[in-house]
């Protein structure tokens, strides 16, 4: 979230502080609770595959919704239409991929990070690799999102930047690293239902303030094209198109939900295969209705304006939302509405960053026999560097105009890579493991190059394409590698002895 897309919230009164004020205290208290007795790693990466599937649905939703959602979606149907709700094809498509053919490999292999699967399929070296990409592109895209959040927070309250920085960082670094992934799925489910909560609320506010009432809302947005919801155009050059909308759907949300670990890790806490698949599709059905409830604020907030055309309205409209919390929500709305963005904003990749760490890579290559204990150490002190990691690129990022565009494009140069990579476990028994890592750096630089001649100007590629060039590149290249580099290494490797059958 730019600076652009919010500003000062005012007025705030005894009611509005109290309701920040036990939002903020529910939050601790819950990671508190749901976090205590962390005896070994699988209670901190995994909570012992003990997590109820509805919680792990509602964290997905948490971590996929932040700060940014709620101030931008509403921003987007307000200055165009409905036609972002396109992407959500595509995205639902991804989630039914994911849940039915990504999600039987994580649980038949037992996996404690999903980059596990990859050192049973091909070897511990792509196993590496894919963990070295996810450390890139999650700790330049949540140092950037740690600045967007910080930022949002530090001008609707009025704080300096380094304040807010601080805040979330030591708060992320205290409960993550008190209670592990149990305190994050348990604070998400909070965080859920706040800014679920406040978003129904605003939407019944606004409606109670058009004169008119649905009819009126129906016949202003639709005379002013904010209704539109599908655009068939054939443009090629226009991401809201229909086709294209889709695609980039499928292939990001693919890349985003399917071989990212942060959000991938709420759904290995559940007790089974089936619960796990069963939390995958209930997200769409949670995420769908959370989306429009956005789209919906925002289309009520144009009905609003124009419906009371004497108030004034922000010069950006990026800010349309927050204008309207501080010069026409009542107080008590107010606090709340503030709480929704707060909540949102405390949300943190650690854990799913230290659970990567350990398990692929200290684990792995440094002390594959060390005792629990030891690793609980490690765990702790890595959130520790992460957390300060973190707060380093997102104090950097303050120097930097459109930062959030560029942490959307450092992941499309690397996403491709690892989504080709799954794809290939998944879809094939081809032998391939020195042709992997070929493949995926070869194409990660290959993206890069793109992107930087898009960014030059020098050919016409949105950068929503690079996870599809990305993903069919490495795919291609590892396919006809592997034979002339692998050729000696087993097609599929073997489950662990004590695996449970692919069925269960």
């Amino acid at each position: 979230m730019e600076q652009q897309a919010v500003q000062r919230i005012t007025g705030l009164g005894p009611l509005d502080l109290a309701i920040l004020a036990a939002g903020i205290s529910a939050l601790f208290g819950v990671a508190y609770f749901s976090g205590r007795e962390e005896k070994d790693t699988q209670d901190f990466f995994l909570a012992r595959r003990h997590i109820p599937w509805w919680a792990a649905s509602l964290s997905f939703i948490a971590t996929e919704i932040s700060a940014l959602t709620i101030v931008g979606v509403p921003a987007a149907a307000f200055r165009e239409n409905w036609q972002y709700l396109q992407f959500f094809i595509g995205s639902a498509m991804a989630r039914l991929t994911i849940a039915f053919l990504f999600i039987p490999a994580f649980y038949r292999y037992r996996c404690t990070t999903i980059y596990e699967f990859l050192s049973y399929r091909f070897s511990p070296n792509t196993q590496r690799t894919a963990s070295i990409f996810f450390f890139i592109t999650r700790l330049v895209a949540a140092g950037v999102r740690l600045y967007a959040a910080s930022l949002a927070v530090a001008v609707i309250l009025g704080w300096e930047l380094r304040t807010a920085i601080a805040l979330f960082s030591v708060v992320s670094i205290l409960y993550i690293g008190y209670g592990g992934i149990k305190a994050v799925v348990w604070t998400n489910v909070l965080q859920a239902f706040a800014f679920i909560g406040a978003g129904v609320a605003c939407l019944l506010f606004l409606y109670s303030r058009i004169p008119g009432g649905s009819g009126e809302i129906f016949k202003v947005a639709g005379e002013s094209g904010k209704l539109s919801l599908i655009n068939l155009s054939g443009s090629l050059g226009d991401p809201t198109t229909l086709w294209i909308a889709t695609l980039n759907g499928l292939f990001g949300s693919l890349s985003a939900f399917g071989t990212d670990h942060e959000l991938m890790q709420r759904l290995l806490t559940v007790d089974t295969r089936k619960a796990s698949q069963k939390t995958m599709v209930t997200t769409i059905f949670i995420g769908l209705p959370v989306t429009m409830l956005f789209l919906s604020i925002g289309t009520l907030l144009f009905v609003y304006y124009r419906t009371h055309p004497g108030l004034a309205l922000p010069e950006n409209t990026d800010k349309i939302l927050s204008h309207f919390i501080v010069y026409e929500m009542p107080q008590g709305l107010k606090g709340l509405m503030l709480m929704a963005i707060l909540m949102a904003s405390i949300d943190s990749p650690l854990s799913s960053l230290t659970a990567s760490f350990v398990t692929d890579i200290y684990r792995s290559v440094f002390r594959p026999e060390a005792s629990e204990r030891h690793y609980m150490a490690v765990s702790r002190a890595a959130i520790v560097v992460f957390g300060l990691i973190l707060a380093v690129i997102a104090y950097g990022c303050r120097s930097f105009e459109g930062m959030l565009w560029f942490a959307f494009k450092i992941n499309g140069v690397t996403a491709g890579s690892l989504l080709g990579i799954f794809l290939l476990g998944l879809l094939t028994r081809r032998r391939a493991n020195a042709a992997n890592t070929i493949a995926m750096v070869t194409s990660a630089f290959c993206m890069g190059c793109l992107l930087y001649l898009s960014e030059m100007k020098l050919i016409d590629l949105a950068w929503s394409w690079l996870i599809v060039i990305g993903t069919v590149s490495t795919f291609v290249g590892a396919w006809l590698l592997g034979p002339r580099l692998d050729w000696s290494k087993s097609s599929v490797a073997d489950a662990p002895a004590d695996a449970p059958p692919a069925g269960d």
